[in-house]
């Protein structure tokens, strides 16, 4: 008698080291059984496999124990036409007596019968199928991690794009989602977000050869989240959450926070003690700067936080039109706008307006630029030499004039001196 107990505890294995379901494997198996006898009966008759028909044998799994039989149903007639469905009468009573004409005579087949090519056969379309069945299982298995950060290791680079391996599959993090500076060298661990798992045909949930395509990247805006939600625990409970995020990979980031529970800071909170937490995200993306600023539902004032660390003397935002203008001081007007147009572009991204900023000497210049005082009025009590005081040690920097920023992405670069530096001279309007 065969013993199944080897056969049931290689597919135990199988399933806790590949993560394919015991019953998937057992059908395989079956269909496999089936594909051999197919072989065996198309050697025996010298003909195509495709030309015979195997719809009359039957394979019976326990899917318990992983016993199986093969089991040839064969018709009793009184005269043979085709010996593979059928058996004359004489030749059932050597199986039993008690059959009749008409009746149904299964006949058990032995797979260690089966010659070198049906076993072949059989052990091939055992193999393609766990394969197929471990893919589907991997794209299940990654599908639910969309949107997470997970671990791999750095196995080569493929042109300018680096191949990671990520424990069941390999992946491609394209040049595009990289973060510029960074240089990675093979057994290197490298942290990546999963953005979108397909098959290799490219559509989700059919069963491919090909394996899954996982889309992985560094300079995701999402992969900033995932890093703070990590760091933050605040973020984890849901008493801070996260309103939005623009990011320029490698240079710099802005993100906009609020919270759920009016003790909590949300600014104060993702910067940690010490600028601990903050820093920790820092030191994951390559010392890019992030800045953190309170998030508002009045548009004027989420932009103005937005524009940090440049100081704002007024906001007139249209919600309509999505569109705002902004009158910084004349000191602080390349501040605003920063290096080749960075800290407005990336405000606009935030805020999802376009914006418009211009000095206070440009606002006097520009006719029809609507500011702050000509909504508001002016403030009366307001000292015209305090804002002077305040701010010492800076110098006059003569303004220019900047076309609004577009939030899609495609802006115009500005010649305009660097953002740390409030005493280089621009170029005069």
């Amino acid at each position: 008698m065969v013993d199944f107990s080897e056969l049931s505890a290689a597919l135990d294995q199988l399933e806790k080291d590949r993560d394919i379901p015991k019953d998937e494997i057992l059908d395989a198996i079956a269909e496999a059984l089936k594909i051999a006898c197919r072989q065996q009966i198309a050697q025996r008759r010298q003909a195509k496999p495709e030309n015979v028909s195997v719809d009359n044998i039957e394979v019976a799994m326990n899917h318990d124990t992983c016993e199986f039989h093969i089991i040839e149903h064969k018709k009793v007639v009184d005269e043979v036409t085709n010996p593979d469905t059928e058996i004359s009468l004489a030749e059932a009573h050597e199986y039993d007596g008690s059959y009749k004409l008409g009746d149904d005579l299964g006949i058990e087949i032995n797979s260690l019968d089966f010659g070198r090519i049906a076993a072949k056969a059989a052990k091939d379309a055992i193999v393609q199928k766990i394969k197929e069945v471990e893919k589907i299982s991997v794209t299940e298995e990654f599908k639910k991690k969309v949107g997470t950060i997970v671990t791999g290791i750095v196995e080569r680079y493929v042109g300018r794009n680096i191949s990671v391996n990520l424990g069941r599959c390999d992946a491609l993090l394209m040049e595009s989602e990289q973060i510029k500076g960074e240089h990675y060298k093979p057994t290197d661990h490298i942290r990546v977000l999963i953005l979108d798992v397909k098959d290799d045909s490219g559509k989700e949930g059919s069963r491919s050869k090909g394996g899954p395509r996982i889309r992985l990247s560094r300079s995701h805006p999402d992969f900033i989240k995932c890093l703070f939600a990590e760091e933050v625990s605040e973020i984890r409970d849901g008493i801070v959450e996260i309103k939005a995020v623009s990011r320029e990979a490698g240079n710099r980031t802005k993100i906009a926070v609020a919270s759920n529970d009016p003790d909590v800071d949300p600014v104060g909170a993702c910067v940690g003690m010490n600028g601990s937490r903050v820093n920790a995200v820092v030191s994951e993306i390559g010392n890019e700067k992030i800045d953190i600023i309170e998030w508002s539902d009045q548009p004027a004032q989420l932009i103005e936080n937005a524009l940090a660390p440049a100081k704002v003397i007024g906001v007139v935002a249209d919600a309509d039109q999505k569109k705002a203008r902004v009158e910084v001081p004349d000191y602080q007007l390349s501040l605003a706008i920063g290096r080749d147009g960075q800290n407005a572009r990336l405000a606009a991204r935030l805020t999802g307006f376009k914006i418009d900023i211009k000095s206070e000497s440009q606002v006097e210049e520009t006719p029809g630029f609507m500011t702050f005082d000509d909504i508001y009025g002016p403030e009366d009590d307001e000292d015209p030499e305090s804002e002077e005081d305040e701010f010492e040690g800076d110098t006059d920097s003569d303004s220019c004039d900047y076309e609004e920023i577009d939030t899609d992405g495609d802006y115009e670069n500005y010649d305009e001196p660097d953002e740390e530096s409030s005493d280089d001279d621009t170029t005069e309007e």
